[in-house]
């Protein structure tokens, strides 16, 4: 009986340590790795709450800096990522609703709450690596995820789209686009895309020449 018992109880006593020792940490699990998640780029962040709390998005939105949402200069609107913060492995899932930030190398800008949620508030700007979580309202491609803006003239803005091919059928060199503003998909009538703001602001001038009105804003990738 003695004999028999030894074994069991050495087994018994085999589980039960590791267990103890994965409950303390000392034995490592591991885990499969998301495929899904896609890296994206790293760089600095920064952060813009109060003074922006209320006014417009880039997309039509109204910026609430407790929401979980960030800005950036070319990812599409609605595009879902993960930002790490590599100085204390912090991690926060934003939605792109705005475009910037247009200082130096930063490559976002976060709402306070996103800010709050991976510790760099105090500091203003944190190394971070970006992960694509969920395209947008455009697909991924080498040229909106470059951070590398371009620009356009837009000309007009309709919800339906035969009005806004009839505006954009007279005004050579337009083209029409479907966005999503803040959940309503509007058509809007755009006149050619430039690498910086001053060649699209000459096209402006020459469609004001013509008598088309339209202003400057960067283009939706």
């Amino acid at each position: 009986m003695v004999l028999k018992s030894k074994p069991i109880f050495a087994s018994l006593f085999l589980v039960g340590a590791m267990l103890f020792l994965s409950s303390c940490g000392i034995v490592s699990r591991t885990s499969t790795a998301d495929e899904s998640i896609r890296f994206i780029a790293n760089g600095t962040a920064s952060w813009y709450g109060p003074d922006f709390h209320g006014r417009s998005t880039a997309n039509g939105e109204t910026y609430n800096m407790n929401d979980l949402t960030a800005a950036h200069r070319t990812l599409p609107f609605n595009t879902i990522i993960r930002v790490e913060n590599t100085d204390n492995g912090k991690t926060v899932v934003v939605r792109i609703n705005d475009r910037g930030p247009y200082v130096g190398n930063r490559v976002i800008d976060l709402s306070r709450k996103a800010a709050e949620e991976i510790d760099m508030i105090s500091s203003g700007t944190a190394s971070v690596r970006l992960y694509l979580i969920e395209e947008g309202d455009r697909p991924l491609n080498s040229q909106n995820i470059s951070n590398r803006e371009t620009y356009t003239v837009q000309i007009a803005s309709f919800e339906n789209r035969r009005d806004a091919e009839l505006s954009s059928e007279g005004i050579s060199g337009s083209r029409v686009e479907r966005v999503n503003i803040a959940g309503q998909i509007m058509y809007r009538v755009y006149y050619g895309t430039y690498r910086n703001i001053e060649d699209a602001r000459r096209a402006r001038n020459r469609l004001a020449g013509r008598g088309i009105n339209g202003f400057v804003k960067q283009a939706e990738n």
